[in-house]
């Protein structure tokens, strides 16, 4: 079967290769016949090492397809049966689960050092215990969640990551209050789709801050009241909260650097929300005075911030009930075999969700 992997870390390129074996069906496992995935900057950020992930490996974690086959003791699975693929599965069983903290369960992170393809020249890793740039992909099955029929593929493989964390970002995490004002550092597919939560809680002000120009012209039309480069951010807090800072500002990036201007751009009481995610290395420096004098809330945001399967289920809703725009965020589709295109629309910004059809 075919399957895009990097075969070293670092490298900027991915080699699409059809000498692929999904290996790990058995008991408790599912397989899976991937349609479509999209690509996340998390992949990115595993190629180039920011994100800690074994190689060789198949980047993709963002994926939805039909089951194939169900190994012994899965009850509710069966062949043909549509899914998302959560890279995030909840044990139920571990200390975080049992607090309903399920987003922090540590039970997928323990697959991502387990091979899931191997290939003539040895074992290859899926990206976060996944790995959805392939036609095929075996899972355990609590990482195969049921859709409804009437969810489209490319839909369901934007719920499988970007949107749940962007719009849980807003509604979980922040849980932000109506008439509020909120600044979004940041305007791929996770930032819009932070924008469309805080739209959907009555946000009063939604500023869109993106270096890329396109960018913003989305953002605009997926709720955002102005949107803005990050050079003129300044201007924008002054003009919206006379200088005083938003009441929400979501850090969408991954960077110290944007952390910082967020936080700087929190008004004192106000909430910092960071969905990005960073590097190991890269520290961001608060001072003990203004962490204490400014009383600003700084809110990580892990996959959303709340129970995966609840939120997927709430986006198809809302979906379903017109309150969110899904089909918008595809602004590109390539097939497998031109995968490394959407890798460059991603870098140079050009595209909010690139969807891969397989």
């Amino acid at each position: 079967m075919r399957a895009a992997v990097l075969h070293e870390i670092g490298q900027d390129k991915l080699e699409v290769l059809e000498d692929f074996e999904a290996v790990g069906f058995g008991p408790g496992k599912v397989r899976v016949r991937v349609r479509a995935t999209g690509l996340c900057h998390s992949d990115l950020s595993a190629m180039n090492g920011v994100l800690p992930q074994p190689a060789p490996f198949v980047p993709g974690h963002e994926g939805a397809g039909e089951i194939l086959e169900v190994g012994e003791g899965v009850r509710n699975l069966k062949p043909g049966d549509r899914v998302v693929l959560c890279w995030l599965p909840a044990c139920g069983a571990c200390p975080a689960c049992k607090r309903g903290q399920t987003e922090l369960c540590l039970a997928g992170f323990m697959n991502a050092g387990t091979p899931n393809f191997k290939r003539p020249g040895g074992d290859v890793f899926g990206f976060a215990g996944t790995g959805t740039f392939t036609e095929e992909v075996v899972v355990e099955a609590g990482c195969a969640v049921p859709i409804p029929d009437d969810v489209p593929f490319d839909i369901a493989a934007l719920i499988g990551c970007g949107v749940t964390t962007g719009l849980g970002a807003a509604l979980n995490t922040a849980d932000l209050e109506a008439g509020s004002s909120v600044a979004v550092i940041g305007c791929g597919g996770v930032g819009i789709s932070a924008i469309q939560g805080a739209r959907l809680k009555g946000a009063a002000e939604i500023v869109a801050v993106d270096p890329v120009a396109s960018r913003r012209e989305a953002a605009l039309k997926f709720g955002a009241t102005r949107a803005v480069s990050p050079d003129e951010l300044a201007d924008a807090k002054q003009q919206v909260t006379a200088g005083e800072g938003f009441d929400y500002v979501f850090e969408v990036v991954g960077k110290s650097a944007t952390a910082r201007t967020a936080y700087e751009n929190t008004r004192r009481g106000g909430t910092l929300v960071v969905v990005g995610a960073g590097a190991m290395d890269d520290f961001l420096q608060l001072n003990m005075f203004e962490l204490f004098f400014d009383e600003k809330r700084i809110l990580p945001s892990m996959y959303g911030g709340g129970d995966v399967l609840r939120s997927y289920e709430r986006t198809i809703t809302l979906w379903r009930a017109g309150r969110i725009d899904l089909a918008g965020l595809i602004t590109h589709r390539v097939p497998l075999a031109e995968i490394n295109e959407a890798l460059d629309q991603m870098r140079t910004g050009t595209a909010l969700r690139t969807c891969i059809e397989i």
